[in-house]
């Protein structure tokens, strides 16, 4: 989270939670483990994050757009850990809760370094509050393989390399792949 992301926000309509659908769906897309997408799918996962956040909203204590992007995304994390206990009937682990939260808040970090560049101003802070939903509503619209591929590159942090391995192709496909969805990313966000 950027410093000078103080975007106050109003919570007092619980429809504000709908706007992030799309960055929860994205975060939950790339941090949610592979075995259990193929049953409860991102946004199945992403609906049951934001009726406990609409529920829960009233438990929201910060007053910025940052704060309650992070708000979220602990919920998604809680969620995330949820699911994974009751995949693997383990315990409660409060560990692997606060590593997802760490995990969420990397994807989110990326998703904010992704449209503000290297060195963000104020006033481009103060943007990516606005435009990290869209960025992510544009993420979601594109073709399959270049969405998977720049969500595991941007999102997770992996190389070109790694990530041609998981998707089973060549770095060279990978490298098209990232560039296409790229330039399909700035041609709708301008």
């Amino acid at each position: 989270m950027h410093e000078n992301d103080s975007e106050p926000i109003d919570v007092s309509d619980p429809a504000i939670i709908a706007k992030y659908e799309p960055y929860l769906r994205m975060l939950a897309r790339t941090n949610a483990r592979k075995a259990y997408q193929a049953k409860v799918g991102a946004s199945d996962m992403v609906q049951q994050v934001m009726m406990q956040a609409v529920q829960g909203l009233d438990g929201f204590r910060g007053g910025t757009e940052a704060e309650f992007r992070g708000w979220l995304r602990q919920i998604l994390a809680h969620h995330l850990c949820h699911l994974d206990r009751d995949m693997h009937r383990d315990k409660r682990d409060v560990r692997r809760e606060q590593s997802m939260e760490q995990k969420l808040a990397q994807s989110s970090l990326r998703l904010e370094g992704l449209l503000a560049g290297d060195s963000p101003t104020p006033s481009q802070n103060v943007m990516i509050g606005e435009h990290i939903v869209k960025l992510s509503d544009a993420v979601e619209r594109l073709p399959a393989a270049q969405a998977e591929a720049i969500r595991l590159h941007y999102l997770e942090g992996m190389k070109l390399a790694e990530v041609a391995e998981q998707m089973d192709k060549t770095t060279g496909a990978i490298a098209g792949l990232m560039h296409r969805g790229m330039k399909t990313l700035r041609e709708q966000l301008g």
